[in-house]
């Protein structure tokens, strides 16, 4: 009973977490099946139009400038000072295997400065076009946000190279405006840490990094000022060594636990054993409970698994997406929004888990050690990560495909070449009865995975004979070539679903594809089934209005 009394009464911080689902899962290559790195990310935001990003590499003159403009919103910020090299990028990584994401945590609200110069999209973006190793990407990423200012809250980042991956956690120190109207406390506080090879970790918009070492500059980097200036604002008062990032910074909640940190738990669950120890602390029962940050997964972890993971709903937990009357009459795993709802006086949640429907796009990067460092590959997906696809972009790449290219639609106006609303038709259709059209979306979904996975090898053999400039161009159009493929195998997709699935009917196939007719040659189908419900909403349907609904026999 305490639990129920602990989990209804904490509900009520719920709406100040964050609204969107960003996560992050990350394998070091010594835990993956196939020696490189990995990195997911879902860039989950209802108003965030999935779009592929790429900056060509440039030299500028001494002198030059760049505009700064918040990510979120598109809000200018400020100019700062080009540097006169930089790389080139695509998505979250650039020609070098760098790979930034995030996932962003809130943190103590009094900690946002309003005079901030740059906020964390610009950090990722502008890094990715300066730095080259994960190291120089932290330094990078401090002394751009200490220089200009911090315009946004709390930020979990992952940083991997071809060697080794770091989790940095950063939070700005509010605003202390002298005489002058300046901020005298501009800039951040934060803390890295190097995940250990062999581990796996993550974070999903909840603070992860608790104590830290002090003197171990191979793992831990840190601020100067990150336990100070927490005893100056009264957030810390006990010995350094006892100092917890996440607490001082970013205190957890049942929100935060439950509509975060549970996916990190989903992830682990899935790689490593053990972790249905932690069952009550992911469902925000048993804040004292905490995961580790990273864990050792019970065998090595293959890429596919990684995108899997991804698609996960909470399957086979307490907090199992399909199995409530949440999920209709077809085990829908999705919760419209808002994030909690009431009734008669009491709050209840709507399940966040790491398959979210408003995401804009996904990846799991891969850095590998083992070619060299412009053959890296962001596996690149728009929308829901459970209805949609991952393609290989090579991290060299000079060319967008088409059906990503930033402008090809909005979230306001639709393209019939967009990749983005193509793929929220099929995911929007297959919503209205998941137990059965999902089934068919996943089949397409890991033909296509699985015959690149392959397919890729064969692709970085033939690469590596080629000299850089022959290298960049195969991989780039062999990028986009397969972008534009999956492009076509999708709308083949729509048109299937949707003349198997029209009006709630399902027609019978004498082969994947090919639907049975009655055999008078004018294509009129024979032996349409109507599956209906599910027995739990046939039962709650009955429940609800059987009075009136029940068949009477005279």
């Amino acid at each position: 009973m305490k639990k129920i009394i602990y989990a209804l009464a904490a509900l009520l911080m719920w709406n100040a977490t964050p609204a969107e689902a960003c996560t992050n899962f990350i394998v070091t290559k010594g835990a993956s099946t196939d020696g490189s790195i990995l990195v997911s990310y879902a860039a989950d935001s209802h108003g965030l139009y999935g779009a592929l990003y790429h900056t060509p590499a440039g030299r500028f003159k001494a002198g030059a400038m760049m505009p700064v403009y918040e990510w979120d919103t598109g809000r200018y910020l400020r100019n700062i000072p080009q540097v006169a090299r930089t790389w080139s990028t695509v998505g979250n990584m650039n020609e070098h295997s760098l790979i930034i994401s995030e996932t962003t945590y809130g943190g103590r609200e009094e900690l946002a400065d309003p005079q901030g110069g740059i906020d964390y999209g610009s950090l990722i973006y502008i890094t990715l076009q300066r730095a080259t190793t994960a190291r120089e990407a932290i330094a990078t990423i401090a002394e751009l946000a200490n220089t200009y200012g911090y315009a946004s809250s709390g930020e979990s980042f992952s940083i991997a190279d071809t060697e080794e991956v770091w989790i940095m956690e950063l939070i700005g120190k509010g605003s202390k405006l002298d005489a002058e109207g300046k901020n005298t406390r501009k800039g951040i506080v934060w803390v890295a840490r190097r995940v250990p090879d062999g581990y796996v970790s993550g974070h999903a918009n909840q603070s992860r990094i608790t104590t830290f070492p002090l003197n171990d500059k191979e793992n831990c980097l840190y601020s100067d000022d990150v336990i100070s200036f927490a005893r100056e604002m009264g957030y810390f008062n006990g010995k350094d060594e006892e100092f917890s990032f996440a607490d001082a910074y970013a205190p957890t909640d049942f929100g935060t636990i439950r509509g975060c940190d549970a996916r990190v738990w989903a992830f682990f669950r899935h790689v490593a054993d053990g972790m249905d120890a932690y069952t009550d602390y992911a469902m925000g029962y048993a804040p004292k409970n905490r995961m580790p940050l990273w864990v050792k997964p019970r065998t090595k972890v293959s890429p596919k698994t990684v995108f899997d993971c991804m698609r996960d709903h909470y399957e086979g937990t307490p907090m199992d997406m399909t199995r409530d009357l949440g999920a209709g009459g077809h085990n829908c795993p999705y919760r419209w929004r808002p994030m909690n709802f009431e009734v008669d006086g009491k709050t209840y949640l709507n399940e966040r888990a790491t398959a979210t429907q408003q995401t804009g796009f996904w990846f799991v990067a891969q850095a590998r050690p083992h070619v060299s460092k412009d053959m890296g590959i962001l596996w690149f997906g728009v929308d829901d990560a459970a209805t949609s696809c991952l393609t290989p972009i090579y991290c060299s790449t000079t060319v967008v495909p088409e059906c990503f290219r930033e402008g090809n639609g909005t979230m306001l106006k639709y393209s019939p070449t967009s990749a983005f609303w193509l793929f929220n038709r099929v995911a929007n259709f297959a919503y209205l009865r998941y137990d059965m059209i999902a089934g068919d979306v996943r089949k397409a979904t890991d033909k296509w995975e699985n015959d690149h996975l392959v397919e890729v090898a064969d692709i970085d053999a033939q690469a590596a004979k080629m000299s850089d400039k022959k290298r960049q161009k195969f991989l780039s159009d062999y990028s986009a070539r397969e972008a534009q493929e999956l492009f076509d195998t999708w709308q083949e997709l729509d048109r299937y679903l949707l003349v198997k699935y029209i009006d709630g009917n399902l027609k019978t196939e004498t082969e994947p594809g090919k639907f049975l007719d009655n055999g008078n040659g004018r294509d009129i189908p024979d032996k349409i089934q109507f599956p209906g419900y599910n027995e739990k909403w046939k039962r709650a349907v009955a429940n609800d209005n059987g009075a009136v609904l029940e068949v009477k026999n005279f």
